[in-house]
């Protein structure tokens, strides 16, 4: 029989903050993390703006990280790392009362950052700096966890990956404490003039704070972010035994592979459908049962409306019923820790009964006409959502959160 798996920790890093509450307020208010770009001079790139993590944050890292391995991790490592003790401490896991080698760690991870953008790389450091399981690696070390640490890659999707297999790692009775998520950078000319050749970014540099806007009739493109996102998924009866705090419960995942273009996904959102289908499926769960998605969302004119078609192609008439809404309009993307984060807020919209919103809706598209939570917050009492996570490659991603009673 297989396990029932729960969430007892949390944190964000990002644009908007770099703990969970002020995230959790900032989101619910509306406010936008994008500005103008400080990481280097963006005069010369037609997109200038991104979803920066706050100036503060390297003097706030080091609180938590020692010098030597800070010099060791690039930009990126210590965000995941900043996120990942602030999990573990709200959490209250004492990793001497467990057995370390069913305790794991799966992250998320495009890259580690070690960009033309990252300072202070050297020779000695540069191998580390590099190394794409550094993240899931630096966790493990600090923790003395003995259970499988790895990394995911799978574009936009990697953390949402990373919460699968390890909610599978646990149901399946292979570990008992599994640490997810993921953190990415990719604020760099090279990489933001790479994807404006692809007219995937939006260029609307002013104001910076208006220009994610999901399902919008003017949406030009996603603005990219930073930051990461870690949740500690563990076995219920662990949590009931140590009298943690459950902030919901995961019950079921979809994943699939398109196999069809390298960057577009599949015509009218075939291929997004199929997932939020398996991804029911699992969790066994009816469609009347989903009351909130917290939807990919980028802004760019396809996801938009292939996943306005991939929800009303699952729900049917429902899906006029079902609350939408992008966290992307605030955060920007943040690649490999989107799934991470957005799971991160999808919970917590379960645990508070508050949705937050799509921020910058104020030019509807007429072929998009679901219920988006334009602009502002809204308090629901939901019990049952999707989050859904779809990237370069086919690699798509739903994952089912319900709320959490003793």
């Amino acid at each position: 029989m297989s396990r029932k798996v729960v969430i007892t920790g949390m944190s964000i890093v990002s644009s908007l903050g770099l703990d969970l509450q002020t995230n959790w307020n900032k989101l619910r208010s509306g406010k936008s993390g994008i500005g103008r770009i400080t990481l280097f001079d963006p005069s010369n790139s037609i997109t200038q703006i991104a979803a920066e993590v706050p100036p503060e944050f390297e003097e706030h890292a080091r609180t938590y990280i020692k010098k030597r391995p800070s010099t060791q991790m690039t930009r990126v490592t210590r965000m995941c790392m900043v996120a990942a003790k602030d999990t573990i401490k709200n959490s209250e896991i004492d990793f001497e009362q467990m057995d370390r080698n069913r305790c794991s760690v799966i992250i998320g991870a495009v890259s580690t950052g070690n960009s033309s953008a990252e300072k202070g790389t050297t020779s000695q450091n540069a191998v580390f700096k590099g190394m794409t399981n550094a993240m899931s690696a630096w966790i493990s070390l600090d923790y003395q966890l003995r259970g499988p640490n790895f990394t995911i890659n799978t574009a936009c999707a990697s953390s949402a990956y990373a919460i699968a297999f390890g909610y599978d790692m646990i149901r399946n009775n292979l570990a008992d404490i599994v640490i997810v998520g993921g953190a990415d950078s990719i604020i760099n000319k090279e990489e933001i003039d790479g994807f404006n050749a692809l007219y995937a970014l939006s260029v609307s540099n002013n104001p910076p704070e208006k220009a994610s806007k999901p399902f919008s009739a003017d949406r030009d493109g996603f603005v990219i972010g930073e930051g990461s996102g870690i949740l500690i998924l563990e076995a219920e009866e662990f949590a009931v035994a140590r009298n943690a705090h459950i902030h919901a419960e995961i019950c079921g995942y979809g994943l699939t592979s398109e196999g069809y273009n390298i960057m577009a996904p599949m015509k009218d959102g075939e291929g997004m459908a199929q997932t939020m289908e398996k991804a029911l499926l699992d969790a066994s769960l009816p469609k009347e049962k989903i009351d909130y998605i917290n939807a990919h969302g980028t802004a760019t004119t396809l996801n938009d409306l292939f996943e306005t078609l991939a929800i009303k192609k699952v729900f049917g008439k429902r899906a006029y019923e079902i609350p939408v809404s992008s966290s992307k309009s605030m955060l920007g993307h943040t690649i490999a820790a989107a799934g991470a984060i957005e799971a991160i807020i999808t919970i917590l919209s379960l645990e508070n009964g508050i949705l937050t919103p799509t921020i910058n809706l104020d030019n509807p598209d007429p072929e998009l006409d679901l219920d988006y939570v334009p602009n502002y917050s809204r308090t629901s009492s939901i019990e049952t959502a999707l989050s859904n996570s779809f990237g370069f490659g086919g690699h798509n991603a739903t994952l089912v959160f319900k709320k959490y009673y003793r």
